[in-house]
């Protein structure tokens, strides 16, 4: 980070202009924090100079990546854009704009700074390798201009250089790095700083054609928006951390396993785009835990900060091992021989494999842009384990078509599922059937997305075993799970060594 200044270390030099000086204009460019509240770089943005513009940028690489990556999903596309219909407006209520422009950053940010006269270019930190490489070489020519870059973390509760095993290393073991974590945010609980507010517009003129977000809005193709349980916007995901904490938090645990009850947040869309900053979430937690009445519904808080620990245990997993965005941690995985039948595998994508739990877990990610995190598990376990696939088919499958579309996170739980990752247990496998009957026991899930199946007894849709007159043309399941269990392992013993 050599060259970059750090928000504190400016922000108490700075200085404020006083008669007959010029007011400092100041440019903040929105990435993965799509808020006013709550937003640390942002915050210092309005720190140094009140003449404070936004901009986003559409850029390429991110919407319409090239063919090695996945494409953005419909649904993130949809989520993205509504959540910029929102901030455009928020930035007009704080008195200047937001301007969304379309192009590589590299090239547009240092002539959009020239345009309006930026004297300051402020952002917040990512910990994705492209992002990282693209945010150098946009700093690197701000500063050959003479402009001063000043990023800051916004998007984790603990910074990742602050995270250190005792031999100064970054941690590998969620275990371990938990205790940690969590100890730091108790011994220093995080504050969310207030929105920016009285900011000074641009002046007429200077300001560069804005994208179209209405014809944008229309092109996404995202046929879930009324069902997707993920709202876009930084209003509606405060109202809904404020209905989680007020109700389903409560009951967290257990009820966060059952994808048939209405028991998680929601808000893994709005934590990966940033509407809801991971500060928010805590606070909000903290909150509740000074109501909670028993032991039970405190132990449910502290399970769900817990996953907000996982959150940041596979982003500062990229941080430090950007490698995990190409392969296995675990080198063994490299030659481990799959099977890879592209038949099964599309198959398995559309919710066609004849097995209920997992083509309606599919198809509710196809229809609502979303999957229940129980069901994750479940699919990922099957397209490994039993279709015998390679884990990174499933992850790309899942950035095509997942409105909380995370690289971290998504990376993180394939290679937890895959066994190829930093999680120290060898070897985990799902069996469908059992996980169906512990999580879906009277079959409310699978009715729900499988109305083909509707008529079928709970016993039955659990089993997957429907027989040939129920299923009306429902398939029969692709695989035995028993027959492929053991073919697995025994390819597993293959790479062991």
């Amino acid at each position: 980070m050599a060259g970059w200044q750090e928000r504190h270390r400016l922000v108490s030099s700075q200085t404020i202009a006083g008669p007959g000086m010029t007011t400092p204009r100041v440019l903040f460019w929105h990435r993965r924090d799509l808020r006013l509240a709550d937003n640390l770089g942002l915050a210092a943005a309005a720190e140094i100079s009140p003449a404070l513009t936004g901009v986003y940028v559409l850029d390429p690489n991110v919407i319409d990546p090239p063919e090695q990556l996945p494409p953005m999903a419909p649904a993130r596309l949809w989520f993205l854009i509504e959540s910029l219909i929102e901030l455009q407006q928020r930035w007009r209520e704080a008195g200047s704009r937001l301007l969304i422009l379309e192009g590589d950053p590299v090239a547009v940010l240092p002539q959009l700074a020239e345009q309006i006269g930026a004297e300051s270019v402020v952002w917040n930190r990512d910990v994705e390798p492209y992002a990282r490489e693209r945010d150098r070489q946009v700093a690197k020519r701000l500063q050959a201009d003479g402009r001063t870059v000043v990023v800051d973390w916004d998007q984790l509760l603990i910074a990742p250089e602050l995270l250190k095993t005792g031999a100064g290393d970054p941690y590998r073991v969620y275990g371990p790095f938990l205790r940690n974590w969590r100890g730091q945010v108790q011994a220093k609980p995080p504050i969310c700083v207030e929105a920016p507010s009285d900011l000074l517009d641009l002046e007429q003129g200077v300001v560069p054609d804005t994208a179209p977000l209405d014809v944008l809005l229309g092109s996404h193709g995202f046929q879930g928006s009324e069902i997707c349980p993920c709202r876009p916007g930084e209003s509606a995901a405060l109202q809904q951390l404020r209905s989680f904490c007020d109700g389903a938090l409560f009951g967290y645990e257990p009820d966060r396993n059952f994808p048939g009850v209405v028991g998680t947040s929601y808000l893994s869309a709005a934590l990966s785009v940033g509407t809801l900053s991971p500060r928010q979430a805590w606070c909000a937690a903290l909150e509740a835990r000074e109501q909670a009445r028993s032991d039970e519904q405190r132990h449910a808080i502290g399970v769900w900060e817990q996953e907000l620990g996982w959150r940041e245990f596979y982003q500062q997993a990229l941080f430090h091992f950007p490698e995990l965005a190409d392969g296995p941690y675990r080198e063994q995985w490299r030659r481990f021989p799959w099977e890879n039948n592209t038949d099964w595998f599309e198959r398995w994508k559309e919710g066609q494999t004849g097995m209920p739990i997992i083509d309606a877990a599919m198809r509710q990610l196809n229809q609502s842009g979303w999957m229940h995190n129980r069901c994750r598990m479940i699919v990922a376990s099957f397209l490994v384990k039993d279709l015998i696939c390679d884990w990174r088919w499933g992850e790309r499958a899942f950035m095509e078509l997942e409105v909380d579309g995370d690289l971290a996170a998504n990376n993180g739980g394939w290679q937890w599922s895959a066994s190829s990752g930093m999680d120290p247990k060898p070897l985990r496998i799902f069996n469908p059937a059992t996980q169906a009957s512990k999580f879906d026991a009277d079959g409310d899930y699978i009715r729900r997305w499988l109305p083909e199946l509707r008529h079928v007894s709970s016993r039955d849709l659990i089993s997957g075993e429907i027989g040939a007159l129920e299923r009306r043309g429902y398939p029969e399941p692709l695989v035995e799970h028993k027959r492929q269990q053991a073919q697995f392992k025994a390819l597993y013993a293959t790479i062991r060594g």
